[in-house]
């Protein structure tokens, strides 16, 4: 895949290009993160299975720390 360039919009938006889509094999809908490596940012289609996300998730659950829910 050859470099593409794309223009950001004056809310932050930008239009990932087809060949970047294609290559990523992105369809709409479908997270992307966004990731610093070294100076660069790293593009990638999002898997919910990585434990980013299943941090993410995991904090939003704490009901499951509740004591009263330990003798029902």
């Amino acid at each position: 895949m050859s470099p593409s360039i794309a223009t950001m919009t004056s809310s932050g938006q930008v239009t990932i290009p087809q060949a970047v889509r294609e290559t990523l094999g992105l369809e709409q809908g479908d997270p992307v993160l966004f990731e610093e490596r070294d100076g660069l940012i790293v593009v990638c289609k999002y898997s919910y299975s990585e434990p980013l996300w299943d941090a993410s998730v995991c904090s939003t659950l704490t009901e499951w720390e509740d004591s009263l829910d330990d003798d029902l």
